[in-house]
């Protein structure tokens, strides 16, 4: 059967394709590797700690050893399911600064600007508090106001006020400096993942959704993609589209599906056999990530999650609250509290941005600690640093290389530098003071010098998992994609996910990517329209 478009990838940007295509008339086929969003841990707020590292809802990739870490390699999940990694990200809906967008507008990306995005950030928005200037109402992709209060992080919110910080309500205007709570993805209490909000409110007979299906190649014929070969239930299957192939399979996968069909550095691909049908040495560069340093002190005299989850009484609670009001612990996003800062005063827009749980462990999946505790995580928003994303095999079932070079530049080295001091800054201050905080990530024993805390970073810095850029979009004939989003001398093919970005936002990116999307929609049908 011919498709008008192939969709692949089921995730943020795949589902708001296939539900604005498929709204428009067109017969619409969308491929996810990953199964159905049936696992009842999707839907439960903290059930991202049992999807991550969970083979039936991510792909379970592990970065490089990386030198800027020590030498240690990390988890590095990705979305597995339909809804990708809107089904097991931390919820939060955070848009990034109109700097970002505007800078890609400077770059001659004609049409990326703050103004140009922000209604499509509106298009499908349904904000809690209602439409305005900024916010829209009546979307698929709900915002709401979190279901839990901790006083602990109140009173790091009054520190940061006492350091310097506005306390602000709302980090999407434009401009995210200050400290507040995030809005979170969420409709009572519930995940919103994509799947839900885009697929199954998608009208009309017009689209397919196929599950566990894998795709291996995209096929060519005269310069033009006209389909896909995909694996499922054990056969090699085919799909043809009369339209367009739409890679929507996020910043890690689509440069893997890209190089495995022949687009990409023809040295990679010639080492692997594949054929090289465009040499690109950008695609599966100019990878960018956030590194977040884990910060974390033990507190006196705090009710903290740490407190009430490791007693049975404290479990039971838990539950009870969950299942009568759809609040607390369960209902909780990874991070409650948010603050940007700037790492230096003379920058014009904050550049780092902190993640606070009124909890602690020693690493993700790890128990929690025994005590009362709280983590600061505080990420570089804006690195230097730029990794790659490379095929290690021509089989499509093996794993590629992700390799994010994190702390590989001086720059980046001082921004963490300032982080982790700034953080402490903001713990010394009287708010914080009343529970008699220890540090221990990095921990006492770390000095202030920035030898130590260069060390201490490396040593504390993991992934906030917002891997972006590795097809980007660019005027320059270097870049993968042209400003719509085209893959460079190839017709029938576009890219439209996190890959695409020129630089990585400064925030959260999930809402970014389903921007992307919605965007990407209006281009692909008015290319159509005009033949």
């Amino acid at each position: 059967m011919d498709w008008d478009y192939i969709i692949v990838g089921a995730g943020s940007a795949g589902c708001v394709l296939a539900n604005r295509l498929s709204a428009a008339g067109q017969r619409v086929l969308i491929l996810e590797a990953g199964g159905k969003d049936n696992y009842h841990w999707v839907h439960i707020p903290m059930g991202y700690l049992y999807c991550i590292n969970n083979p039936r809802t991510d792909w379970m990739y592990r970065t490089e050893a990386e030198a800027g870490l020590n030498g240690r390699a990390l988890i590095y999940p990705r979305g597995k399911v339909l809804g990708g990694c809107s089904s097991i990200n931390g919820m939060l809906y955070l848009r990034g600064q109109a700097a970002d967008y505007d800078g890609w507008r400077q770059r001659g990306l004609v049409g990326w600007g703050w103004d140009d995005v922000l209604p499509y950030f509106k298009k499908s928005e349904d904000y809690v508090d209602g439409p305005s200037d900024i916010h829209g109402a009546g979307g698929e992709w709900r915002v709401e106001n979190q279901r839990l209060h901790w006083d602990v992080l109140d009173h790091w919110m009054e520190a940061a006020a006492e350091w310097g910080l506005p306390k602000v309500t709302d980090f999407n205007t434009g401009n995210n400096e200050g400290v507040g709570y995030f809005r979170v993805n969420q409709r009572a209490g519930w995940r919103m993942n994509t799947a839900k909000a885009f697929l199954r409110t998608a009208t009309g007979e017009n689209l397919k959704v196929e599950t566990g299906a894998h795709t291996r190649r995209i096929l060519v014929e005269n310069g033009r993609a006209i389909g896909v070969e995909y694996m499922q239930g054990g056969e090699i299957k085919t799909a043809r589209s009369r339209g367009e192939v739409i890679l929507s399979a996020g910043a890690i996968n689509s440069p893997q599906i890209l190089q495995l069909s022949g687009f990409g550095p023809a040295d990679l691909l010639r080492a692997h056999g594949i054929e090289v049908l465009r040499d690109m040495p950008q695609i599966g560069q100019n990878l960018q990530d956030h590194l977040q340093l884990r910060c974390a002190w033990r507190l006196e005299g705090a009710q903290t999650l740490n407190t009430l989850a490791n007693s049975i009484i404290g479990k039971a609670k838990i539950a009870a609250e969950y299942a009568l009001r759809r609040s607390g612990p369960m209902s909780m996003a990874p991070s409650q509290l948010g603050a940007f800062s700037r790492s230096r005063p003379d920058l014009a827009t904050p550049d780092l941005e902190y993640h606070v749980q009124p909890l602690t462990l020693e690493a993700f999946g790890q128990p929690l600690h025994d005590f009362p505790g709280l983590t600061a995580s505080v990420c570089n928003l804006r690195p230097e640093s730029r990794g790659e994303v490379a095929i290690s095999s021509a089989d499509p079932m093996r794993a590629p290389r992700i390799a994010p070079n994190y702390l590989s530049t001086e720059g980046d080295r001082q921004v963490a530098v300032a982080a982790i001091r700034q953080a402490r800054a903001i713990m010394s201050k009287g708010a914080m003071q009343r529970y008699a905080p220890q540090e221990i990530k990095p921990g006492l024993g770390v000095g202030d010098s920035a030898e130590d805390l260069v060390q201490a970073a490396g040593d504390v810095g993991t992934t906030i998992f917002h891997p972006t850029c590795t097809v980007r979009m660019g005027v320059d004939e270097d870049a993968p994609l042209d400003g719509a989003l085209r893959l460079r001398g190839v017709a029938g093919l576009r890219v439209a996910d996190a890959s695409v970005m020129p630089t990585i936002p400064s925030g959260n990116t999930n809402a970014p990517t389903i921007m992307i999307a919605e965007k990407a929609a209006d281009l692909i049908l008015a290319e159509a329209a005009a033949g």
